[in-house]
C-alpha cells in the first residue's frame, strides 16, 4: 500500500482539518452536507476523501463511529453528479456491502440524505430477511446505488437479478466484521463478478491477515489511512444502560419516565416511522410527545422543536439525521430506545444533554442481543455506564402516590377552598357518609379510571436448565421439557433436509419476529425437528410462519402433540406423515450452497453466532451447500 497516514499524523491533522468546501466535492453534495449540519469533516473524511476523489482505492482503519459512511458516501455521489452517471437499466453505477441489515439501511438512508439535491437519484437497500418483491421491484426499476448484506446480494445475482457488469464502485463496509460472521468466500464471490476498472473502497476497524489478503487480491495500489478515534462524551452527563426485551421497551420508557424527574427529553429512535409510533403510543398513554424524522417539512419541524422549547412538548421522538444540530437548553434527559448502529451517533445523541455545564441523563436500552454494541460504546467513549435496574411496582405505585398527594397539597395552598368546603359539609352531614369518602370518590373522578398502583410488566421466561435444555441445535435429553412459558413445535424438515441450527434460528428470527432468546431447545430428527419457542405466539408470528421456507420447504410448523400429524388449530393441519423426503434430482457440488445461508442467514448467522453456534469454516467443515438444481423461496 502506497501511502499510510500515521495515527499520530490523523490526530495532530485533526486540528487543522480544512472545511467540506476545500475538498473538492460536488456542489449539490455539499449543499445536502450543510443540510444535515456537517460543517468540518472528521479526521476519516477528510483523510479519505480527496484520495477517492481522485480515483485511489483505498482502505481506511477507523473504529466504528468515526464517519465512515460520509467518508465513502461523498466521493460516490460526487463522481455520480459529475460525471452526470444516470440509471443504466438495472445495472447499479454503485454497491456497499455491510455486515448487517440495519447497517443496510442506515447507510441508505445516509446516500439518501447526501443525494437530496441530486436529480433522479435512487439508493435500494437489499437484505435478508424482507420479502423479495420489492427488492426484485427496485432492481428492475434500477437504483444507481444499492447497499446490501453479501448473502442477499448472492442469491440476486444468482437469480440474474442484480447486474453489475457497470459498477464504477465497490465499498466494504466493517470488512473485519463481515469476514467474522463467515461472509469471507460470499465477499471474494462478488469482488471477483465485478469488473477489473472499479474503484474499491474498504473500512474496517482491525486489520486482520484475512483483511490484507482481500486488500492485495481485489484493490488496485489502495491508500491506507489510519485515524485514531478520539470519541468521548461529556462528563456531565450521567449514561446508565437498562437490558430490556424489546417488547417491553414501551412499558419500560413509561415506568422510567414516571419515577425519572424530567423536563425536557429526546427519545431516539431508528426509523422514521418508529418516530410517529412511539409518539402516538406515548400520547395514548398521557404524554405530552411529537415526533420529527426527515419526512416532516422544515417548517414543521421548526415548529415542534419551538413547542418543546417553550414546554408544550415535553418528549420529542426523533431519528438522528432529524435531531442533528439540535440544541434546547431544557432536554435534560436523553432516551435511546433503539441502540445506536456507530458509536459515533451514540455521542452525538447524548450531547443533545448536559451542554453549558448543566448536568444531563443518558439511557441507553440494550436487548440481550445487543450487550456487544454496548461494550463498543464503552470502549470507543472510554467510560464505563451504569446499569440501570428496571422501576418496580412499588417504584413505579410511590411516584404516582407522591405526585397525587403534590397535586392535593398545591391546590390545599393555592385555591380558595371556602366555597367547595361548604358543599362538601353539607353532603356529609346530608348522606351521612365520612369525609375520607367523600375525598376517596372525589380522587377517583379526578384519576378518571388511572389506577395508583402499577401493572407489573411480564418477566422474560427464563431459559431452562439441564442437559441440551435451551441449546439450540442441541440434543441432550428433552425430558426436561421446554420450561415455563414454552411449547414444543415441529417443524417438518429435518436431517433429510439438510437443514441446520442456524437456518431455523434465522427463519424463525426474521420471519416470525422473535429474539434469539425467545428460542430454546432445537433437536433437529430425521424428517423433522424439534423447537422450543413461547407457548403463546402472536397470531402475527403464526402468520408469517405458515409462509416461512428453508431451502425452498415450508416449515409447516405446529405445536408437536407427540404424535406425527396431529395440529394445533392455528397451525397447518396436513398430515405430514406421507410427505415424501426432499431428494435432490442433481447430486451435491462442492461450490453450490444452501439458499438459508443466504436468504434467512443475513440475521440468522448473526443469532446462530450469539447462541454458540460456529458456521462454516469456525466449524471444522464445509460451508452450508445449496441443492442444485432448485430455486430459492
Amino acid at each position: 500500500m502506497s501511502e499510510k497516514s500515521t495515527p499520530e499524523q490523523s490526530d495532530s491533522a485533526q486540528s487543522e482539518v480544512p472545511p467540506f468546501s476545500e475538498l473538492g466535492i460536488a456542489a449539490p453534495v455539499l449543499s445536502a452536507l450543510a443540510d444535515v449540519g456537517y460543517e468540518t469533516p472528521s479526521p476519516i473524511q477528510a483523510a479519505t476523501i480527496p484520495p477517492l476523489l481522485e480515483g485511489h482505492d483505498v482502505v481506511g482503519l477507523a473504529q466504528t463511529g468515526t464517519g465512515k459512511t460520509a467518508a465513502f458516501a461523498v466521493p460516490i455521489l460526487s463522481h455520480l453528479f459529475d460525471t452526470r452517471a444516470g440509471k443504466t437499466g438495472n445495472a447499479p453505477s454503485a454497491i456497499v456491502l455491510t455486515p448487517t441489515r440495519e447497517l443496510a439501511l442506515q447507510v441508505s438512508e445516509a446516500f439518501t440524505s447526501y443525494a437530496a439535491h441530486l436529480p433522479d437519484f435512487t439508493v435500494l437497500p437489499v437484505y435478508g430477511g424482507q420479502s423479495y418483491g420489492p427488492q426484485l421491484h427496485g432492481l428492475r426499476r434500477g437504483a444507481q446505488v444499492v447497499v446490501g448484506t453479501p448473502g442477499r446480494v448472492i442469491d440476486h445475482l444468482k437469480r440474474g437479478s442484480l447486474d453489475l457488469s457497470a459498477l464504477q464502485h465497490l465499498v466494504l463496509d466493517e470488512a473485519d466484521e463481515m469476514l467474522r460472521m463467515g461472509f469471507q468466500q460470499d465477499v471474494e464471490e462478488i469482488l471477483a463478478t465485478t469488473p477489473d476498472s472499479k474503484q474499491v473502497a474498504l473500512f474496517s476497524a482491525t486489520m486482520p491477515n484475512s483483511i490484507r489478503k482481500i486488500a492485495a487480491q481485489y484493490l488496485n495500489d489502495p491508500r491506507e489511512i489510519i485515524v485514531k478515534s478520539k470519541t468521548t462524551t461529556g462528563a456531565n452527563t450521567r449514561q446508565r444502560f437498562l437490558t430490556v426485551m424489546h417488547s417491553h421497551k414501551l412499558d419500560a420508557l413509561t415506568r422510567i419516565f414516571e419515577v425519572e424527574d424530567y423536563d425536557g427529553v429526546i427519545v431516539f429512535v431508528r426509523t422514521k416511522q418508529a418516530t410517529e409510533e412511539l409518539a402516538d403510543k406515548l400520547r395514548a398513554r398521557g404524554m405530552s410527545a411529537a415526533a420529527i424524522n426527515g419526512d416532516i417539512p422544515q417548517q414543521a419541524r421548526e415548529r415542534t422543536i419551538g413547542q418543546l422549547r417553550s414546554g408544550a412538548v415535553d418528549i420529542l421522538v426523533a431519528t438522528d439525521v432529524a435531531a442533528r444540530g439540535l440544541d434546547v437548553e431544557r432536554i435534560s434527559h436523553v432516551v435511546n430506545f433503539d441502540i445506536p448502529m456507530d458509536t459515533e451517533s451514540y455521542v452525538h445523541r447524548i450531547g443533545r444533554t448536559g451542554r453549558a455545564g448543566r448536568t444531563g441523563e443518558a439511557i441507553l436500552f440494550v436487548t440481550p442481543r445487543e450487550q456487544r454494541m454496548l461494550k463498543s460504546i464503552e470502549r470507543a467513549t472510554r467510560q464505563p455506564i451504569g446499569k440501570l435496574e428496571m422501576p418496580s411496582v412499588e417504584d413505579v405505585t410511590n411516584s404516582r402516590i407522591a405526585r397525587f398527594t403534590g397535586r392535593i397539597t398545591d391546590a390545599l395552598s393555592s385555591k380558595d377552598l371556602t366555597e367547595l368546603r361548604g358543599v362538601i359539609e353539607n353532603y356529609e352531614q346530608s348522606h351521612d357518609v365520612p369525609a375520607t369518602e367523600i375525598a376517596a370518590a372525589l380522587a377517583a373522578m379526578v384519576l378518571d379510571g388511572k389506577p395508583l398502583t402499577a401493572p407489573p410488566i411480564p418477566e422474560p421466561v427464563a431459559k431452562p436448565r439441564g442437559v441440551g435444555a435451551g441449546k439450540p441445535g442441541s440434543r441432550g435429553d428433552r425430558g426436561h421439557g421446554p420450561g415455563p412459558g414454552r411449547s414444543t413445535y415441529r417443524i417438518a424438515l429435518g436431517r433429510v433436509n439438510r437443514v441446520q441450527p442456524g437456518a431455523i434460528v434465522g427463519a424463525i428470527a426474521n420471519e416470525g419476529g422473535l429474539t434469539s432468546s425467545e428460542i430454546g431447545h432445537i433437536d433437529i430428527r430425521s424428517d423433522h425437528t424439534l423447537v422450543d419457542l413461547p407457548t403463546e405466539l402472536p397470531e402475527s408470528a403464526w402468520h408469517a410462519l405458515k409462509k416461512t421456507r428453508i431451502g425452498g420447504e415450508l416449515i409447516k410448523l405446529r405445536k408437536d402433540t407427540g404424535r406425527p400429524g396431529r395440529s394445533d388449530d392455528r397451525g397447518d393441519r396436513r398430515d405430514d406423515r406421507g410427505s415424501k423426503p426432499f431428494r435432490s434430482k442433481k447430486p451435491f457440488k462442492s461450490g453450490d450452497r444452501h439458499e438459508s445461508s443466504h436468504d434467512r442467514g443475513d440475521a440468522g448467522r448473526k443469532v446462530y453466532r450469539d447462541q454458540g453456534f460456529r458456521t462454516g469454516k469456525q466449524a471444522g467443515r464445509k460451508p452450508r451447500t445449496k441443492v442444485a438444481g432448485r430455486k430459492n423461496s
